[in-house]
């Protein structure tokens, strides 16, 4: 039986608005839950480093949750429209909970990163699952209001991950960035428990492509390895990464070549025929790129340049937040009031353009409040940008396989955010290693053990040295996303503005 074959429950979920609220409700505690995950620890992880020793390994906190959550995407939205969204909503918030509790006891750099990465492999069903869940109960012309509100908690969780870092790093210790996911997860299940209603899947027994799931999942462990290790680890033209280019193209044939006979394909090839899905997937990898790679390493930016503590360092994002937090909402608000959406991300990209090259002329002795106005003027386009995206392409597909399109969009965007972490952070890391050679804490100590509060009690001239090198190593890779974004505003002007459905229509209009 293929995707087009099933039948799924005719009747509306639900025409209440109380009872849409309180699911609503629910998706969000668990939206908080994931978003925080990907932002609380970049205040505390100049001393997490520290403390574990592993600054050369500083990336992979990062990159691990990023790569595990990356593989994932695709087979929640899959089994998703195969089986129902509930019980597998369910299974991923346990997931992600697990993670936290390998990290919350971590001792070690290995221990930290796998931490990270169980989380990664149930946090990728909390958001995908959460956006399809709502285009199961929520018409296209009306969803877009919602998947405003959603950016916005995605915003308020870029100012209160780090806050909530930064306090826990000189309070009660990161390990707390841990462990409070145990709560928010017990709640977010038990919101689903009692207020999730969906759509009743008729469906035999369903048929995983688990052939294409592997490949999948190993052509974007490739990516990202290679972008992670190629001139760093290894040399480009070494036979490890000559090996992984050409054990990565393999695979990525391999897995169009599964696609096209699978009865159940994990990312069907139909999709692609589609002009608005291949727009805003390109538009939302570059997106992805610029977005992680960009925002990833501010923290430790401000921490390390300005002198900033942790928790400071929290509260110096909040005018990105205030940013992408109104645009996004008030974005969703006139695409439902209006109908109309084509040129919000188009001006989002534009403004996220003006941004970067904003970001790129930091000096290390810029006063903090510019470099607030600059995080303002991101946090602006981001918001105009992130969840219309989303929305055209759910628009673009039945329902019966919104959880796919939806899925296979946000992995490309999270390809993006593997590349943008992984290239940003090699080359943040390579610049500063190149920087600081030489340099350390008192004459002795490691590199890979400096921290915020040690660069703060050198002498001036030291200090200077070590603020000036984290300045020169991540400031210019800024510019050099510039151009990428620029290619993703032109893809985005040719993007098909179709009426947005009314009905949450349940009827395949692509055949398998």
């Amino acid at each position: 039986m293929t995707t087009a074959d099933k039948t799924v429950e005719q009747a509306p979920v639900t025409d209440d608005r109380r009872s849409i609220l309180l699911v609503f409700a629910g998706l969000m505690v668990t939206m908080l839950l994931a978003s925080l995950d990907q932002t609380i620890f970049s205040t505390a992880l100049p001393t997490i480093v520290g403390e574990l020793n592993g600054v050369d390994q500083m990336l992979w906190v990062t990159t691990a949750y990023i790569l595990a959550s990356t593989i994932m995407l695709p087979i929640y939205g899959k089994v998703g429209d195969l089986i129902g969204r509930k019980s597998l909503f369910i299974f991923a918030i346990a997931l992600f909970m697990a993670g936290s509790i390998v990290g919350g006891l971590a001792h070690d750099m290995p221990w930290l990163i796998t931490g990270r990465a169980i989380q990664g492999l149930g946090g990728g069903g909390l958001m995908i699952l959460a956006q399809a869940i709502i285009a199961d109960v929520v018409p296209a012309r009306q969803r877009g209001k919602y998947m405003g509100i959603m950016g916005g908690v995605f915003a308020l969780s870029s100012v209160a991950g780090p806050l909530l870092g930064g306090f826990f790093t000189e309070g009660i210790g990161w390990r707390w960035a841990f462990w409070m996911n145990i709560p928010l997860g017990v709640l977010a299940i038990a919101s689903a428990v009692f207020f999730l209603r969906l759509p009743t899947i008729d469906h035999d027994k369903p048929r995983l492509d688990v052939t294409g799931m592997t490949l999948l999942a190993l052509a974007s462990t490739g990516v990202v390895l290679i972008t992670t290790w190629g001139g760093t680890t290894y040399a480009w033209n070494s036979p490890t990464i000559i090996a992984l280019i050409i054990a990565t193209a393999v695979a990525a044939v391999s897995f169009v070549a599964v696609e096209k006979a699978a009865a159940e394909p994990i990312m069907p090839l139909h999709l692609f025929q589609d002009r608005n899905f291949n727009l805003t997937t390109v538009a939302g990898l570059i997106i992805g790129v610029s977005m992680f790679g960009a925002l990833a390493y501010l923290p430790t930016y401000l921490q390390m340049v300005t002198g900033a503590g942790a928790t400071k360092a929290g509260l110096l994002m909040i005018p990105m937040m205030a940013g992408l937090l109104v645009t996004s909402i008030v974005s969703g608000q006139l695409v439902s009031k209006t109908g109309r959406y084509k040129y919000l991300p188009i001006m989002g990209s534009g403004i996220v353009v003006l941004s970067l090259i904003l970001l790129s002329t930091m000096t290390a002795g810029m006063e903090v409040w510019i470099i607030c106005a600059y995080l303002a003027v991101m946090g602006i386009g981001l918001g105009m940008s992130m969840q219309i995206l989303v929305l055209i392409v759910q628009n673009s597909f039945p329902i019966t396989e919104v959880g796919t399109a939806t899925a296979s969009n946000n992995y490309f965007r999270q390809i993006g955010a593997s590349l943008g972490s992984a290239v940003v952070g090699t080359l943040f890391v390579s610049r500063l290693t190149s920087l600081l050679g030489g340099a350390s804490t008192d004459g002795s100590s490691p590199e890979s053990s400096l921290t915020p509060e040690s660069v703060r009690a050198l002498p001036d001239a030291a200090r200077e040295v070590i603020v000036n090198a984290y300045n020169d190593a991540l400031t210019p890779v800024f510019l050099y996303m510039v151009p990428l974004m620029i290619i993703a505003l032109l893809l985005l002007v040719f993007i098909d503005e179709k009426p947005l459905a009314t009905t949450r229509e349940r009827t395949p209009e692509h055949p398998q």
